[in-house]
């Protein structure tokens, strides 16, 4: 969807983040890269690469509590490199695969 992006950063359990939203929907693309190639404010269109998923661990991140069984940190709450999709209508969560098309 066309949208704005509203949030990069790393997002708790979510890890590295991008959050976009457009009226009254909004999606969050948890456990990305932290190299983001875009940022607060731009405007996206529908099918545009924003970013990529993972890395599965990430350093230097102030106050992550996830990391794996040797104590490396990782990229929010996972164990291996993924992307998480949430889409929220007016607030609430909806099955983002009734909507995007794949």
């Amino acid at each position: 969807m066309d949208c704005e992006v509203i949030y990069t950063g790393f997002n708790g359990s979510g890890g590295y983040t991008i959050i976009c939203e457009n009226d009254s929907y909004k999606i969050s693309y948890c456990h990305v890269s932290p190299n983001f190639i875009v940022s607060i404010g731009d405007s996206i269109i529908a099918g545009q690469v924003i970013g990529q998923v993972g890395p599965k661990y990430v350093d230097n991140v102030i106050g992550n509590p996830y990391h794996d069984n040797n104590g490396r940190s990782t990229n929010g709450a996972t164990t291996g490199c993924h992307l998480h999709i949430t889409l929220k209508i007016n607030n609430i969560a909806v099955n983002p695969l009734d909507y995007i098309d794949i």
